[in-house]
């Protein structure tokens, strides 16, 4: 269970996400998102999965094909799974995956259907039409098009989306919150134990073992609760 969850790194400098690290044990795998990668830079990325950290490198690309092709060449190789924005649109997708597709150890490449951060209130004043879960299982349909291998989605929708994509369609989840925390700044959220009956593969958890007193213990303490 310890290698299907990622702890998000979501600090401001390596001081502080080495810290952290060293309070974390080998096999759990770790997320590094924008503002840490724009601190630090590839770099620090490849010096951590040298490490021996499985590395999830969340900085959800959305722009014309070209260019997304052109970032996804310049970082493939330095983590294990990547995303996009499935909101790019096919072409963008089949770019990114046939970029992701040049390294020598190509990552998993998975595209963010709607932000964990939204609910259908959200979704509507953005111009999405009809129910926000409908909006996700069609961005994942799409993703499944364009060859990439799963997606960023709520728990929420975890389920629906394997029924219509395929059991070997990865689902990677974050709002993954335990019984005793707060849902902070995610709204679609679920706890670790609905999150593996709802089938995710990957688990993302940020603040209920950042901001913990004792991480490990926290980090365990959700592994239980993912196996119970």
């Amino acid at each position: 269970m310890l290698d299907r969850i990622y702890v998000a790194l979501d600090y401001p400098s390596r001081m502080e996400a080495d810290r952290l690290l060293d309070r974390l044990p080998q096999g759990v795998g770790v997320k590094i998102g924008l503002e840490l990668f724009l601190r630090e830079g590839l770099s620090y990325v490849r010096e951590i999965k040298y490490r021996g950290y499985n590395v999830f490198l969340d900085l959800k690309f959305h722009d014309i094909p070209r260019t997304v092709y052109g970032a996804v060449s310049q970082v493939a190789d330095s983590c294990d799974l990547l995303n996009v924005h499935a909101a790019g649109g096919l072409e963008m997708l089949k770019a990114a995956k046939e970029a992701s597709l040049k390294a020598e150890k190509p990552p998993k490449l998975i595209a963010v259907t709607v932000l964990t951060s939204l609910n259908q209130s959200d979704w509507q004043e953005i111009g999405g039409a009809g129910a926000l879960a409908q909006g996700a299982e069609k961005r994942a349909l799409l993703s499944r098009e364009a060859g990439l291998d799963g997606v960023v989605c709520s728990p929420l929708e975890a389920a629906r989306i394997k029924a219509l994509c395929g059991e070997e369609f990865l689902t990677v989840t974050p709002g993954i919150r335990p019984q005793s925390a707060a849902s902070q700044d995610q709204k679609r959220t679920a706890t670790p134990r609905e999150a593996v009956e709802m089938g995710c593969d990957y688990l993302v958890v940020g603040r209920p073992i950042t901001k913990a007193e004792d991480p490990a213990r926290a980090l365990f303490e959700i592994v239980e609760e993912m196996k119970s």
